[in-house]
Formats: C-alpha cells, structure tokens, sequence
C-alpha cells in the first residue's frame, strides 16, 4: 500500500515537473521587408546576479534529481544513501545510484534513480547481461531503454513500465520507473 501511495506521489511529481517545464511559446520571429542588412546590437556585459543557476560541480544524490524532488524527498522526511551501481554484471564505477527512503523506519519502501558514464563496450556488456536476465530493450527518441519484465516488477508507472535504464552516448540513466527517468537531471 505504502509503495503504491509513493508511486502515485512520484507519478504526480513527474507530471508536475513536466508541466512546469513547458513555458510559454517563443515570441515570433518576423521576417525582414527589404534586402537591408541590419546592425548588430551591441553586447551587453552579463549580468552580475543572474538568475540561471550554475551547474553543480560533482555528482550527487541531490545534483542528480530536480531541486523540486530533492525538495519533495526531504520535506517527507527522506535521507539518500548510495549504493554500489551495477547493471549487467558491470559495475559503474564513474557514476552513483541513490536510494532515498525515510531511514528512520525499518522499510525497504523508497525511491531509486541514477546516472553514470561508461563506455560504448561497456553499455552494450550491461545490455546483454540485463537482457540475459529477462529485461526488455526498446529504442527510443532518447536512447536505448531496458526495463525489467512488469511480471516481477515492485511497482509500474502508469504505462505498466517498472525498473528501467536509459543508455546514451556515453551515459545510463536509472530510475524504479520509465516514468522516473524525467527526474534524473544529470548531464555528465
């Protein structure tokens, strides 16, 4: 039941960070009238106190999700601790997997997500040995996602998809859902 109420938190959490993503549209771009060239404006010096934020220097729990779900994990009480990334049998050395839970509690009820760089030979040893496994591969827009079988899945997202990676070039992504996989932010 506990699961079940994260999971439909997290679900929420994910639909809102996507519509807070959406901005409004772009202003239109007119297109000029005549053959004139006009002048370029002049730079303008940046702002002393801008409010873009930098990127974090170094992997972390909290660098890796949302500020907004670090936010949420942390006002329910939650604490992240790593743990030892292997997918496939690889183990990710240049990376970290967190696990965030309210450790006060003996309960295994939490959230998963992480991200590591490994190498184009590594990827594909990490996809064989979790399709040897019984996980499931599809290519994506964004890259190749392996998801463990919804049969022995913990918990779905609302597309019946559990556990699932995300590989890139150069890059994993890991979260308890493909739906999760929004929150990790992390870009190496």
């Amino acid at each position: 039941m506990t699961l079940r109420i994260i999971s439909a938190a997290a679900g929420a959490l994910v639909l809102l960070v996507a519509l807070t993503a959406c901005g409004a549209p772009a202003e239109p771009q007119g297109s000029p009238t005549s053959d004139a060239v006009a002048p370029s404006p002049a730079p303008s010096p940046a702002p002393v106190n801008s409010s873009v934020p930098e990127a974090p220097a170094e992997l972390t729990c909290e660098s890796m999700i949302s500020a907004g779900t670090v936010s949420v994990f942390t006002d329910m009480g939650w604490t992240a601790q790593s743990k030892e990334f292997v997918v496939g049998g690889v183990e990710l050395t240049d990376g970290l997997l967190c696990f965030w839970a309210d450790y006060s509690v003996a309960s295994d009820h939490g959230q998963l997500y992480g991200w590591a760089a490994l190498s184009t030979e590594e990827a594909t040893q990490a996809q064989e040995g979790l399709l040897a496994e019984g996980w499931k591969r599809e290519a994506g827009a964004d890259g190749v996602y392996v998801t463990e079988d919804p049969r022995y899945a913990m918990g779905l997202d609302e597309d019946g998809y559990g556990m699932t990676y995300l590989f890139g070039d150069g890059w994993v992504r890991f979260a308890d859902t493909r739906q999760g996989l929004i929150l990790v932010e992390w870009t190496g």
